[in-house]
């Protein structure tokens, strides 16, 4: 992906602000589903075909979590380490949810479609974000 196409993703030619975006839009799909799973974890796990206490224990892992991606949006400029973790874990929930689905779960077809898009959309965020903090460096430098 070119710095012109992420650029125009992102709406922006700030770098800076094309990160901030990438997190923030992170932070919001990222608690947007793990209320989802807090909330409605009976009747998404059967839909899903994955057991309730799962979706309840990983519904509050992504609520956490989304709220420190959403904190580190929310600086003027976000910390490379604090990025580069970010990457590192959506990266990691990306194969671990291949490797769930290949090894332990035996989710229903609606749950292994919803699983294999939600770790594209994971690992999407991870380049996206990735990319942006390459150009922030060689902006800044």
């Amino acid at each position: 992906m070119s710095a012109t196409s992420l650029s125009a993703l992102a709406r922006t030619s700030h770098p800076e602000t094309a990160l901030r975006r990438f997190l923030a839009l992170d932070a919001v799909v990222t608690g947007a589903n793990g209320l989802a799973y807090l909330v409605a974890s009976g009747p998404l796990g059967r839909l899903l075909g994955v057991g309730q206490g799962l979706l309840l224990t990983l519904g509050a892992l992504l609520t956490v979590y989304a709220g420190g991606v959403a904190l580190l949006a929310a600086r003027a400029r976000p910390a490379a380490t604090g990025v580069r973790a970010v990457v590192e874990a959506n990266l990691a929930w990306a194969v671990l949810s291949v490797a769930a689905l290949a090894l332990w779960l035996t989710p229903t077809v609606t749950g292994t479609v919803w699983i294999l898009l939600q770790a594209a959309a994971v690992a999407a965020f991870a380049v996206l974000q990735h990319m942006a903090l390459r150009m922030r460096q060689e902006f800044s430098d």
